[in-house]
This record gives structure tokens, sequence and C-alpha cells, in this order.
């Protein structure tokens, strides 16, 4: 899977679901190939699209578009 592949599923599904998802409910939804997302993506995601991840319950973060 290309950057902009994985760019493009993460904001479509987090547009629909603006109270925001972990990385696990992103991944299982999405059907990713990943056990964890690589942090040079989230970083130009972070950076570019206005993503954020903030504490969540537990060692959870949930993942928005701010």
């Amino acid at each position: 899977m290309r950057y902009f592949d994985f760019r493009s599923k993460i904001l479509s599904e987090l547009q629909s679901n603006p109270d925001g998802l972990t990385w696990s409910e992103l991944k299982q939804r999405l059907d990713l190939p990943y056990k964890k997302p690589c942090p040079t993506w989230i970083g130009q995601m972070e950076k570019d699209n206005g993503l954020k991840r903030v504490k969540g319950s537990g060692r959870a973060y949930l993942w928005k578009i701010i």
C-alpha cells in the first residue's frame, strides 16, 4: 500500500466518524495490513491533513481530524 492510499482511507473513515477512532478500530474497519502505523506517514498526516491523536481511555489514542 502506498502512502496516498493509506492517507485516503484513513481520512475518509475519520471524516465519517468525527468522534475519532483508535488505531485498532481503523485497522479492523479498513482491513489494513499493518500491525502499527508508519510514524513517518502519521507525522506527514498530522502536518498536512489536521490529524490529531488524543488520549482516549486506557492506553488507546483516538485519531481525529481537526
